[in-house]
């Protein structure tokens, strides 16, 4: 025997060696992951939500049996809708703010994952997370709770498709998010923020919020309030959103007419310049919008 048949064999040896490693290992995962799904079914949830909720990141198969375990989903559903009744008056404790945050975490695998993703928006599972939005309480366990929420939406419009943006179009979110970016801390009004960004790159998104001036209006003048935070509270994340969903703004006729008048002095005179530092893709984007707007 060769040299080559020899290598060949022992290549063909390690390959099937892998393969029975990685069939085992998906095989416990599987075994993991249904066990604890069965004990969240089973109304033993706070482990289960807690370890679930460790994983979901790693293991791939989460979010499907996630969706396909009967009863998975509504054993989520209870933990979202059993707070509700501390919304208003706002009663929520931090251990049950931490619980239904679990829950919501769940919800963004589901949200994140190709093949449930589509499901989980035709479901209108999302709707069920909207009061969370609406609240204005500024405690930490409501802070929390909105931030995990904005996640869930955030998940669905990052690839930009028609159908879920038309959906969120459709269910009213951009009042919601207008909302977490005026009362919000930073992470609120970052993640908010991007998923109005996101919804502008879609050029239904776009269409919808230049159609009227008093949609234009309410969106310009939030994010120009979030000009005046940034003098307080800099942040080079919530800038980049800032300064993109002007840029996407401007591509719109009557948007750029608008914003010659009322883009915000410091995007204007070089205020964030230190701030923007060396990420060149900001001050190309910003550069760009004051041509396009002839400042």
């Amino acid at each position: 025997m060769t040299y080559f048949e020899n290598s060949g064999i022992g290549l063909q040896k390690e390959t099937v060696e892998e393969q029975n490693k990685i069939q085992t290992t998906n095989e416990k995962e599987l075994i993991l992951v249904s066990s604890l799904v069965l004990d969240l079914i089973k109304n033993d949830s706070d482990q289960a939500l807690i370890q679930l909720s460790s994983i979901r990141n790693d293991v791939d198969i989460v979010a499907p049996i996630l969706w396909y375990s009967t009863g998975c989903l509504a054993a989520l559903l209870r933990e979202i809708i059993s707070i509700y009744p501390f919304l208003s008056p706002p009663t929520l404790t931090t251990k049950q703010s931490e619980k239904a945050c679990l829950a919501l975490s769940l919800f963004q695998t589901i949200a994140s994952n190709q093949e449930t993703r589509t499901l989980f928006l035709r479901s209108s599972i999302p709707l069920y997370i909207y009061p969370f939005l609406s609240s204005s309480h500024k405690s930490p366990s409501f802070e929390i709770l909105r931030v995990t929420s904005l996640g869930v939406i955030a998940s669905l419009v990052k690839t930009e498709e028609d159908n879920f943006v038309n959906f969120l179009l459709s269910t009213e979110i951009i009042p919601l998010c207008l909302h977490a970016m005026e009362i919000g801390g930073e992470q609120e009004k970052i993640i908010s923020t991007f998923i109005i960004l996101k919804i502008l790159l879609n050029e239904n998104g776009l269409t919808y919020i230049c159609e009227t001036y008093e949609r234009f209006l309410a969106v310009s003048s939030v994010i120009g309030n979030m000009v005046n935070y940034l003098l307080e509270e800099p942040s080079i994340e919530l800038l980049k959103h800032i300064v993109r969903c002007y840029f996407r703004l401007a591509d719109n006729s009557r948007a750029r007419e608008a914003l010659k008048q009322t883009l915000p002095q410091p995007l204007k005179d070089g205020t964030f310049i230190d701030l923007i530092g060396n990420d060149t893709r900001i001050l190309k984007w910003l550069n760009l919008l004051l041509e396009e707007l002839e400042l």
